[in-house]
């Protein structure tokens, strides 16, 4: 009997780490969780210690609206001191992220407590935004904020805390950054399309070249890399219909415009005795539509 013929793996093909499954299986797992807190404790700038004991409760939260499905996973996880983090990433842009941030930060926070309990019992919460397209019109690739006084900048209460790390904005010539941070190379490793790239990074960061060998054995995975493909399209065609729909707005926002002016001009014209007929010539409006203008004036 014919052996059945295997596809061959392209040894260069690497797979992008910031589709969900594969951001789930390098930084979701409990199997290599050091990664995890590598990830936030370069994002949240606090000593590993903080993480000893971390748990992964939840990799998803519960869906509500349409919006949330447009590439969107998280990592949810809770400290031993009962602090919870939420790691989302997400790829196609969504319309009021800060809204939708805060939506999602206070079903986490308030989740923690049940009637009657009391509120000693609340602790702090921490979402992690990494997003695949620009959310907030600061010239930084990275942002944090908490509640603050407006003038004093005193921190009401440290329970609330958001993070944002927009990738497009690392080619934004405009924004400076440091190659030696690592959460820029966090985010580099994030947007790598090639091997080249990655392993520049590896060679720099320990915890990013762990991250590329996992990547690496993921990438090899036949199945694995069938769902990844699958995964890229639907996105891509996500993606396609999205920029439609945004030059098909800004057409008719033109056409609409065009008409708008050319009703503007025709008034002009006829207030200073233009004749209909060479009005709907000159402003390419029918000559219906100037003859109720000129109605319309003189009522």
């Amino acid at each position: 009997m014919a052996k059945r013929k295997e596809k061959a793996i392209d040894d260069n093909f690497i797979m992008s780490p910031k589709y969900d499954f594969v951001f789930k299986y390098i930084f979701g797992n409990e199997k290599h969780k050091d990664l995890l807190i590598a990830l936030l404790r370069d994002i949240l700038a606090v000593p590993e210690e903080e993480f000893e004991g971390i748990e992964i409760i939840n990799n998803e939260l519960i869906k509500e609206f349409k919006e949330d499905r447009k590439g969107i996973l998280d990592v949810r996880v809770r400290t031993k001191l009962g602090k919870q983090i939420d790691v989302e990433i997400q790829i196609l842009p969504t319309e009021y992220m800060a809204e939708r941030t805060l939506f999602y930060w206070s079903k986490m926070y308030s989740g923690q407590i049940k009637p009657g309990d009391t509120y000693d019992k609340l602790k702090k919460c921490v979402t992690i935004n990494i997003v695949d397209f620009k959310c907030t019109p600061l010239k930084k690739l990275y942002s944090s904020y908490h509640i603050t006084e407006d003038k004093t900048g005193y921190r009401l209460t440290d329970i609330l805390e958001v993070h944002f790390l927009e990738i497009p904005k690392l080619f934004d010539e405009e924004i400076e950054r440091d190659e030696d941070d690592p959460i820029v190379q966090w985010m580099e490793f994030l947007d790598a399309q090639s091997k080249g790239v990655i392993e520049m990074l590896a060679e720099k960061n320990k915890d990013i070249k762990k991250a590329y060998d996992l990547l690496q054995i993921i990438s090899k995975d036949e199945k694995a890399r069938m769902l990844y493909e699958a995964k890229y399209a639907e996105i891509s065609d996500q993606r396609t219909r999205i920029k439609s729909a945004e030059e098909k707005g800004k057409k008719e926002g033109k056409e609409e415009g065009a008409k708008e002016n050319a009703i503007e001009n025709a008034i002009n014209f006829l207030k200073l005795g233009v004749s209909e007929e060479i009005v709907a010539k000159g402003t390419g409006l029918p000559i219906e539509e100037v003859i109720e203008l000129k109605r319309q004036m003189t009522n």
